[in-house]
């Protein structure tokens, strides 16, 4: 724990010198490379999307790719292809960008529907294939994608089995006048210019060890008890909320939010210095883990009612252990 500790606070350090404010962002990246899973940022551009995620791959030390998603995008583009060796007469394989430790997608949906599904194999089975050769991705990785939800032009909307794929999903919102105050501030002082670099940094060995001792926090089987009868909800809302607001879930969330659910809160749980999970950390996650998980009919847009509403509205209705 001790160890844990150290780290996090060092990641946490390297955030606040790059990023200012978005205490959303730094927890929800980092309880995503904690846990081992993906993530999915939303929010209008300039809010420091990218920059969080050059930072982290900086802090530990990891190889960091970025790839800008646009609709002329090919999956080969992102995986990988083979290249014809004219003078050896032997096509070579050119492994792509999403070979590195921590990959940022800027834009998702701004690529084709053929090219968000070749990120599939890639986020759940940790490996591509190329000309029928697997190639396993290094570890630890991490997909941070992010998209931009008020342009609907040369976009395409991300397929349910791919939001599946993503432990968390963060919505970013404005910072406030103190936080856009502080960037000004450090834009006239050249911090964002400078290339700080820890004297002793971070390496991908502290981030497999806090990964491993993750997965060693302890989880009552009344906080998974808990979790599980939230999503369960998810599935059959009337069960607990009105009806009026239960008719607008038309899928609830899969076992695998569960699953993340239990991969998240043990993440967080050990980023705030704990070795045990708590009912809070389920509420605290509950929108990052279900909000793209939960998926709302046509007359829920209408009537403007949102997933995080419904969510809301099911975690307060389940009874805290």
């Amino acid at each position: 724990m001790q160890r844990s500790a150290r780290i996090v606070q060092r990641m946490s350090a390297a955030f606040a010198r790059k990023v200012v404010g978005q205490q959303a962002l730094r927890t929800s990246i980092m309880t995503a490379l904690v846990a081992g899973g993906h993530i999915l940022l939303e929010s209008v551009p300039g809010l420091a999307k990218s920059t969080a995620a050059g930072t982290l791959a900086t802090a530990v030390q990891a190889e960091f790719r970025r790839i800008q998603c646009t609709p002329d995008l090919l999956p080969s583009d992102i995986l990988g292809t083979q290249i014809y060796d004219a003078p050896n007469s032997r096509f070579v394989t050119q492994l792509g960008p999403v070979h590195a430790n921590i990959v940022l997608l800027d834009e998702i949906n701004r690529s084709s529907a053929k090219t968000q599904s070749a990120m599939l194999e890639a986020m759940q089975e940790r490996q591509t294939s190329i000309g029928g050769t697997i190639y396993p991705l290094p570890e630890p990785f991490l997909v941070i994608a992010t998209q931009n939800p008020i342009e609907q032009e040369g976009t395409y909307l991300l397929p349910e089995a791919q939001l599946d794929r993503f432990l968390l999903k963060e919505v970013l919102d404005y910072p406030n006048p103190a936080d856009e105050f502080e960037i000004l501030r450090r834009i006239d002082s050249g911090v964002f210019d400078r290339d700080d670099h820890d004297p002793d940094p971070l390496t991908l060995d502290d981030v497999r060890f806090i990964q491993e001792a993750g997965q060693k926090v302890f989880v009552a089987d009344q906080v998974r008890q808990y979790l599980i009868a939230i999503v369960q909800a998810t599935r059959n809302p009337a069960s607990v909320i009105n009806a009026d607001w239960a008719r607008l879930v038309d899928y609830g969330a899969s076992p695998r939010a569960s699953i993340a659910f239990l991969q998240a809160a043990r993440a967080l749980a050990l980023l705030q210095g704990r070795g045990y999970v708590i009912p809070e950390d389920v509420k605290q996650l509950s929108r990052r883990v279900l909000g793209h998980r939960v998926v709302l009919t046509f007359e829920a847009d209408a009537l403007e009612v949102t997933s995080w509403q419904i969510i809301d509205a099911i975690v307060a209705a389940i009874p805290t252990p």
